[in-house]
């Protein structure tokens, strides 16, 4: 049914709780000095490890989150798909590459995030008629075929025999971005760009429309919201900025493209991002991340240092996951809504501190 035939005011302005958002003083001038170094500093003091091993994976991750906090933070739909659509969005940018020579790299990009909105507006339709656990289980679905798909079709990866296959080149007008510093560099700017998007959308008539349905559907309807396209327009959106953040992981971090890079696993550590950041935040996105891929890394070397090699690494590893798992607990516990509403908290407490 078609809600959009009468020309029906617009709702009223309905904004994300202000307990997900990250504020800041001086945002906006610290973001510039914070994307300005990341853009003209890092690539000359950072080491391989770094960009290849953090830097990269953060981003990457970070992209993968916010398009999934557009589609649960802000238009309410939920999803357990999203490695499916990382995985779609990969194989589609190097099948395009791969049978039409001469196809920019870039161009590739986004023909992966459109090919990834396709599929995801598909396993969206089910939104329509159910919600909730239901949903997730219809996205669930997703996950698995494609990754079966992709397993069990050559054509998608070429007809390799191991059904693993390396990642085209780098390049981008001519300039070869294949060294760790180029491939950072790379997922950067894409990510810059597509959380400028992201903001624009979030804070137009559309994201209005998401925040509407996501906060009560039906009264979203009476107001003449096409419930209908606004939710597939969700899974588009979601999807695409999932199939970009898929690409970049099989092109600029693992250097592979392959089904088991994009299992169930991947799906749920993108849930997590999104919870352990915020709901509803653009910046939980990256905090969600930040936690996700620093806290490993940071326990891993903390490791090292205490026991240096007098523990088997099988049983190590074990107790990081152990202690991961145990941290992850009780920050949801202790926050629920997310480190965006940690963040949130702090910054008044800041302001009120009396200047000398």
């Amino acid at each position: 049914m078609a809600y959009d035939e009468p020309a029906v005011a617009e709702p009223p302005l309905v904004e994300s709780s202000p307990s997900v958002r990250l504020p800041i003083a001086r945002g906006p001038l610290l973001l510039a000095a914070a994307v300005l170094i990341a853009f003209t500093v890092v690539p000359f003091v950072g080491s391989d490890y770094l960009f290849s091993a953090i830097l990269i994976p953060f981003l990457v991750l970070a992209l993968a989150g916010l398009g999934l906090n557009l589609l649960t933070g802000y238009a309410g739909q939920l999803s357990l798909g999203s490695a499916a659509f990382m995985a779609v969005g990969a194989f589609a940018a190097y099948n395009f590459m791969l049978r039409v020579p001469g196809l920019p790299l870039l161009a590739a990009v986004v023909l992966g995030g459109l090919s990834a909105a396709a599929i995801g507006v598909v396993f969206g339709l089910p939104s329509l008629r159910i919600k909730g656990f239901y949903l997730i289980v219809s996205t669930l679905a997703a996950q698995f075929f494609v990754q079966w798909l992709l397993t069990k079709v050559s054509w998608f990866s070429n007809d390799s025999a191991s059904g693993v296959i390396s990642a085209p080149r780098l390049e981008v007008f001519g300039r070869d971005l294949s060294s760790p510093a180029g491939r950072y560099l790379l997922t950067l700017a894409i990510v810059c760009v597509l959380c400028g998007f992201a903001y624009n959308i979030v804070h137009s008539q559309t994201g209005r429309r998401f925040i509407a349905v996501r906060d009560m559907d039906m009264a979203a309807a009476l107001l003449g919201i096409p419930i209908l396209r606004t939710k597939l327009l969700a899974f588009a959106v979601s999807s695409f900025y999932i199939g970009v953040a898929g690409v970049l992981w099989a092109f600029a971090y693992l250097g592979t493209v392959e089904p088991h890079g994009f299992d169930l696993t991947r799906s749920y550590q993108i849930l997590f991002i999104v919870i352990i950041g915020g709901l509803g935040s653009l910046p939980g996105a990256f905090l969600g991340s930040a936690f996700i891929v620093l806290v490993p890394v940071g326990m891993s070397l903390l490791a090292d240092v205490v026991f240096a090699g007098s523990v088997d690494s099988g049983q190590l590893e074990n107790v990081q996951k152990m202690l991961f798992g145990s941290l992850l607990i009780w920050l949801l516990i202790k926050e629920p809504e997310g480190l965006a509403r940690w963040f949130a908290r702090m910054a008044p407490a800041e302001r009120e501190k009396p200047t000398c």
